[in-house]
């Protein structure tokens, strides 16, 4: 292989395994020699991904993608030539009117999806209404996919020697679907993806032959799949069907015309074998006994003589801390979502660092300040080659790709819970947040060079802390409170108004002065370690503070406060 005698030193994660999976099924064998001849031949490897463009397309859904995505990343940096197909299952049926959609979109059920309107009016149709926003933030994160649209493979004509072959061996077919057919009048388990829904719907047909047809016409009249294949003459390849839900009764020939698709459980395994698939992942519900995935292994070699791709199973995606969600149907977040609040290379990284089969929860809530933290931290561990490890090695997946390079991220980092927390208090002017972040000790000549962090932490504050949450300063002061401090409280206030500097305020300036406020009142100096007379007096001091300048007992670091604030702004808050 390209990668040598690296292979021992290199940290070795699930894309590696992934990616010696995906040439080792592509040279036909497992021998290291036979696998690197296939590599130096400019032997081709593929990896594949498919999804439904039936309604948005949500992070959990982002795993489809960015799995055979890393693994082709890895390839592409040994040296192989490799593709990443990408197959827009945009000829299945439309299933149901969901949350958001005119009742009236029921008249289209059963029709495929880009025979359907985009109800929004704002693309051609259904499926190109939801491929348009993932299309973007694939964009953004730097994958790059060769989309085919299995309408437009359909409607072609490209399968039609596949379908005939399909047809012409459908007792075979049967006899995999009937090993692992459910039992009539036993309940499958819950089913999260449609097409494994399909493929279920396809296992428990009646027990007549034709009902099991592996091929399914569009009616001729109402354009929905509601059909039932009445007879099929081997010879003529004419297929005669009745539509249940319009009592059209039509026909088409598989030979000459393209007017159907077969069912899910062929499909898939038919273009592994016309695509030369060599990695493609699927999610858990794909590899359970009698689900698409097993099912297709049996199918691909016996019938159509080819192999089921090198696979990996991957788990669930969840989501939290998303009160305020509203871009996508139903509030799932999709992946524009994320990338409102987290920089497009941590988005990556959330699903490299992962095991495929390890499920994992994208919090948007108070989480989002953690994982920043931890993102600069192994950034800064990733500038160390001697630390490189499993980890590094995830931020390095994440961070760039072959084709767009290193992934955009500020040219001057600075922490995201200093900018959130300037941004709350600020009312999120980028210009104010620029100024005062300078103050508070990271120095920068624009508000360029904060972006896109700056950007995120904005969006983050305004749309995902909760209104409780937020910090809101007081328009004027607190007359009642100020009136009823104790004298200590008001030796406080009156030393941190003394010693408040009456310009630009400066954070190590500030944080020495807020600190050593109750050190003055007990007699010692800013430089002097606090006793725990003092200490307790550091605590009541910061809570007073609180209450006058936000009116609550806690908020952001108040050094940072008083700065974004400004000296006059506080003086007006801290006097009767």
């Amino acid at each position: 292989m390209a990668r040598g005698g690296k292979a021992q030193q290199e940290p070795m994660d699930w894309v590696t395994r992934a990616a010696d999976d995906a040439i080792r099924h592509a040279a036909g064998s497992g021998d290291p020699a036979a696998m690197a001849a296939y590599v130096a031949d400019g032997g081709l490897v593929t990896v594949a991904s498919g999804a439904s463009p039936s309604g948005p397309i949500h992070l959990g859904n982002l795993r489809e993608f960015l799995t055979p995505h890393f693994v082709a990343e890895e390839l592409r940096r040994r040296g192989v030539r490799t593709r990443h197909l990408h197959s827009w299952d945009d000829f299945d049926r439309y299933r149901k009117v969901g949350a958001g959609i005119p009742p009236e979109w029921a008249e289209h059920i059963g029709k495929p999806l880009t025979a359907v309107p985009d109800p929004f009016g704002c693309h051609d149709n259904w499926a190109e209404h939801f491929k348009a926003p993932l299309r973007a933030a694939l964009a953004e994160m730097g994958v790059e996919i060769e989309e085919i649209s299995q309408t437009a493979m359909y409607q072609s004509g490209a399968y039609r020697s596949q379908i005939l072959h399909a047809v012409a061996n459908r007792d075979a077919i049967e006899g995999v679907l009937a090993k692992y057919r459910t039992k009539p009048g036993q309940q499958a388990t819950e089913v999260e993806d449609e097409q494994e829904a399909a493929a279920l719907a396809d296992s428990v047909a009646a027990s007549e032959d034709l009902d099991r047809f592996p091929y399914k016409p569009w009616c001729g009249q109402c354009g929905r799949d509601t059909t039932t294949v009445t007879s099929y003459d081997d010879a003529t390849h004419d297929l005669v069907y009745a539509c249940t839900q319009c009592g059209f009764e039509g026909s088409t020939n598989l030979a000459t015309e393209d007017n159907g698709k077969l069912v899910w459980k062929v499909d898939w395994p038919m273009r592994w074998a016309f695509e030369g698939v060599n990695f493609e992942p699927g999610g858990l519900d794909h590899s359970t006994p009698g689900s698409s995935y097993t099912v297709g292994k049996e199918l691909v070699a016996e019938v159509f003589g080819g192999r089921a791709p090198a696979y990996v199973a991957y788990a669930f995606v969840g989501f939290a801390g998303m009160q305020k969600m509203s871009s996508s149907s139903g509030g799932v977040p999709i992946p524009g979502d994320a990338l409102k609040v987290l920089e497009a290379p941590m988005v990556r990284w959330l699903y490299a660092r992962k095991q495929p089969k390890q499920a994992f929860t994208i919090d948007f809530g108070p989480e989002v300040v953690r994982l920043y933290d931890e993102w600069d931290a192994l950034a800064k561990k990733a500038g160390n080659p001697e630390k490189r490890d499993v980890a590094v090695l995830a931020y390095e997946r994440a961070a760039s790709t072959s084709s767009a390079g290193v992934l955009p991220v500020s040219p001057v980092t600075v922490p995201f819970r200093v900018l959130a927390g300037v941004a709350d208090v600020t009312a999120g002017s980028a210009e104010q947040i620029s100024r005062i972040v300078s103050h508070v000790g990271y120095e920068h000549a624009s508000v360029a060079d904060l972006e896109p962090r700056l950007g995120r932490a904005m969006g983050w504050t305004e749309e995902f802390v909760p209104e409780s949450e937020r910090t809101i300063v007081r328009s004027s002061a607190d007359v009642e409170l100020l009136g009823s401090l104790s004298p200590a409280e008001q030796t406080w206030l009156s030393l941190l108004l003394e010693h408040l500097p009456t310009g630009e305020l400066e954070l190590d300036e500030v944080t020495t002065l807020v600190y050593g406020v109750p050190k003055l009142a007990a007699g010692l100096a800013l430089e002097d370690q606090p006793t725990d007379e003092v200490k307790a007096d550091q605590k009541a001091f910061f809570g007073l503070l609180y209450n006058l300048l936000v009116s609550a007992e806690r908020g952001p670091r108040l050094p940072t406060l008083i700065v974004a604030l400004g000296a006059e702004k506080v003086r007006a808050l801290l006097s009767a």
